[in-house]
């Protein structure tokens, strides 16, 4: 896929995709990655879950690199996990770049301008 050209600077050294929440794809900076980490192996050292949870996480991580022209490519597990066979629907989320299925992400963003727009 072809990352934006906003979010290309802050991935020119790589970055790290991972599984993420509603079964989208995060995209981190090598940094936020290690930050992320960070959090997950303090709460993994009491053990049982939180153990397992960063496991899996951390298992369904994967480097990726983004060349001059902002592309990058999406290995086929993570691909299958969001659903990914076309369009890429790309967020910026903060503290990471989400990459959803726009059939997922559609629904989700209906709800949420609504809900926006009965807080405004």
């Amino acid at each position: 896929m072809i990352l934006p050209a906003k979010f290309r600077t802050a991935f020119e050294h790589g970055g790290y995709l991972s599984e993420h929440h509603g079964g989208c794809l995060a995209l981190w900076t090598p940094e936020e990655f290690e930050r992320q980490l960070a959090l997950r192996q303090a709460e993994a050292a009491g053990g049982g879950e939180a153990r397992n949870l960063m496991r899996l996480w951390a298992q369904a991580s994967e480097e990726v690199s983004v060349d001059g022209q902002g592309r990058m490519m999406i290995p086929p597990r993570l691909r299958e996990f969001a659903g990914l066979t076309g369009t890429v629907w790309v967020n910026g989320a903060v503290d990471r770049v989400e990459l959803w299925n726009p059939g997922l992400w559609e629904p989700i963003r209906q709800a949420m301008e609504g809900r926006l727009r009965e807080e405004g």
